[in-house]
């Protein structure tokens, strides 16, 4: 879309610059980058006809993350509460859930857009923890932008860092306590096998 308005010269972005000026950022603060003389009514047309365009791709070409499926039925095993928080619009973001399957599994969905401030303020994810009954003392967070660690670790959280499609380096200077490649990943199962372990020996001592 970018291309057919001749943005750029017509050269299609990078990944470099997707990553730096479109991963994981709330439309109207991409509006504002990419086009910083456009009027607002203008910017917010590209933006819905973008989010349309990628509601027609999705419905066919997405795919879970390795291991998101493992994942999430040893947190539902667990009886753990569970959130989705995201700064995509409701529409595709109850898309991809549906598509996924995880309908059923998230109990809350929260919308970046419809809080005070989006990612990577921390509002949308306490907003999350207010909803759950839950304390950020007991939640972590996964994230694969670095506006949406920033996010999570400003709320108070831990935050595990996915590696499906930024920078390293930018992911971890952004917050992350560590990184993971997918959800299939040795150091994740390390991590939530001491974390069992801990809350175990935790509920013996109390």
């Amino acid at each position: 879309m970018l291309q057919e308005i001749g943005f750029n010269g017509g050269i299609p972005i990078t990944e470099e610059f997707f990553s730096e000026n479109i991963a994981g950022k709330h439309n109207d603060e991409i509006g504002g980058i990419l086009f910083p003389d456009w009027d607002l009514q203008k910017s917010l047309k590209f933006m819905d006809d973008k989010e349309a365009m990628f509601r027609r791709l999705a419905s066919e070409q997405v795919k879970p993350v390795n291991g998101l499926h493992k994942l999430c039925k040893w947190i539902k095993d667990r009886g753990l509460k569970r959130g989705a928080v995201t700064n995509a619009p409701r529409p595709n973001a109850e898309l991809m859930i549906s598509i996924l399957g995880l309908s059923d599994f998230f109990e809350v969905l929260v919308i970046g857009g419809e809080c005070n401030r989006a990612k990577p303020f921390p509002d949308p994810y306490l907003k999350a923890l207010e909803l759950l009954k839950a304390s950020h003392n007991h939640t972590f967070v996964f994230e694969d932008s670095v506006s949406g660690i920033k996010a999570g670790v400003a709320a108070g959280m831990p935050v595990v860092g996915i590696t499906t499609r930024n920078p390293e380096q930018s992911l971890m200077e952004a917050g992350a306590t560590f990184l993971i490649k997918d959800f299939d990943d040795p150091k994740l199962w390390t991590a939530l096998d001491e974390l069992e372990r801990e809350t175990a020996g935790t509920r013996v001592t109390t």
